[in-house]
């Protein structure tokens, strides 16, 4: 008998039984712990949750690129997010933007977000105000009014971005594409947001002296517009072209803002200006543009300075956007007979065609 052996093979089983035991022992123990991370991932989900209200619909650039800043803000976060529109600008009756705002209180009350960012004034009207000094915190930008008519200075939980309408830079550029004018003429619909711009823009004139303002005009028809812009062509040297959203038909639908700006560029020999970008590309000549990219940027700092920083929104100070982007349109230019110099050319981002024309 030959016991060396034997033992020697009892050995090798015993190893062998204990490599596949250890083998089996790591694999369970990856196994569990996978499963457990892949629950407390699934129980916890993402860090932080918030919903955003537009006043108005996307897909819009304004609307859009706020959104987008907003995001970059928190791009390192994780972040799910939720969406309301309430598409005052093409849906603007009370009862319409009521319903809306009920959805956003819905959603409000059954998600629990962490953190609500509410865009342009009508959010702030119809949702933001019936939150104040709540436990959620709010952040909003593309304000027009004065935030005390909403009655968030002093509220523990509410904090944002002004817009503030470039309106000095605007004439001067005008001003450099048509050296001669020196009257204006500034048109609003009846929408609300108007007022805070008009007001803004009373106080900054003085600091164009060799500007006169020959008329503040508000309608809410089409037809009267039209012919607002027929009478204007022989009192005033530009026009404002501001509050183009509410105008009616006849039959009391909503004329598109597009349509209002196309109807201008082929039937108004005046030179105008606003204050939007995305009103240049529809045949509006100039703008230094407010910048809804850079409202939304702003607005994700502040966020980020209270989800991750853990700052009151009472410590951070509701303020105004300052950064504006010179546009002109070369196809209206053109239209008009104007020459642009090559070095507003080059300082401004150019639009070479009619957004109806691509």
């Amino acid at each position: 008998m030959n016991g060396g052996g034997d033992m020697r093979s009892l050995l090798r089983y015993l190893n062998k039984k204990q490599n596949v035991l250890l083998k089996a022992g790591i694999f369970v123990f990856v196994f569990v712990c996978s499963l457990v991370c892949w629950t407390l991932v699934v129980q916890a989900g993402p860090k932080y949750k918030i919903l955003h209200i537009m006043s108005y619909h996307s897909p819009w650039k304004w609307t859009d690129d706020q959104f987008n800043g907003f995001k970059y803000g928190l791009q390192d976060q994780d972040v799910e997010y939720k969406v309301v529109q309430m598409d005052a600008k093409q849906n603007n009756a009370p009862e319409s933007l009521k319903a809306a705002a009920q959805k956003a209180k819905t959603v409000i009350e059954t998600w629990q977000p962490d953190l609500v960012y509410a865009n342009d004034d009508l959010a702030q009207e119809y949702v933001v105000k019936d939150y104040i000094n709540s436990d959620i915190p709010f952040v909003f930008s593309g304000v027009n009014s004065n935030p005390i008519r909403y009655g968030f200075l002093g509220s523990k939980n509410i904090t944002g971005i002004m817009e503030q309408e470039h309106f000095v830079e605007t004439i001067k550029l005008l001003q450099k594409l048509v050296p001669e004018v020196k009257r204006i003429a500034v048109i609003f619909d009846e929408g609300s947001t108007w007022e805070g711009v008009g007001g803004r823009m009373l106080t900054k004139l003085p600091q164009l002296s060799d500007i006169q303002v020959t008329s503040w005009s508000r309608m809410s028809s089409f037809k009267e517009y039209k012919e607002l812009i027929s009478r204007l062509q022989t009192e005033t040297d530009a026009i404002a072209l501001l509050g183009i959203f509410g105008y009616k038909n006849s039959d009391g639908s909503t004329v598109p803002y597009t349509e209002v700006l196309r109807w201008t560029a082929e039937n108004s020999r005046l030179p105008d200006f606003s204050f939007w970008k995305d009103r240049i590309s529809y045949g509006t000549l100039c703008a230094v543009a407010v910048s809804g990219y850079e409202q939304g940027l702003a607005a994700g700092m502040l966020a980020r300075e209270i989800l991750v920083e853990g700052h009151s929104p009472s410590t951070l100070t509701i303020r105004p956007s300052l950064k504006g982007e010179p546009v002109i349109s070369l196809a209206r230019a053109k239209k008009l007979g104007i020459n642009v110099h090559a070095d507003l050319l080059l300082s401004s981002d150019v639009m070479t065609e009619f957004n109806w024309d691509k």
